[in-house]
């Protein structure tokens, strides 16, 4: 396991991105998008690949939080926490900067 020198904390005004070495691609043959990172796959569920979508480096946090609580007709505070966990989870696996 890696050790982190410094923790990038997420918060609502993080604004978070892939990284270069990780992209999402679309995988026909399991009809389903993959997240791409050296030696890694990752097959995200539908709520995490909109999530990850959004992290293009210029929305906050708190952008994402609100469209997506629009998207699925949810709470702002439901969705922020849900958000938030899975941003900092990504970002401590350095797929994800904040």
């Amino acid at each position: 396991m890696t050790a982190l020198s410094h923790r990038t904390l997420v918060t609502m005004a993080s604004v978070p991105s892939l990284p270069t070495h990780v992209r999402i691609q679309y995988d026909p043959l399991r009809q389903a998008h993959a997240v791409l990172a050296p030696e890694k796959v990752f097959w995200p569920n539908e709520i995490s690949l909109d999530i990850l979508r959004k992290c293009d480096g210029a929305r906050p946090v708190s952008a994402i939080v609100a469209e997506l609580a629009v998207e699925y007709d949810a709470g702002e505070d439901d969705v922020a926490a849900d958000v938030i966990e899975f941003l900092q989870e990504w970002s401590d696996k350095l797929l994800v900067r904040a």
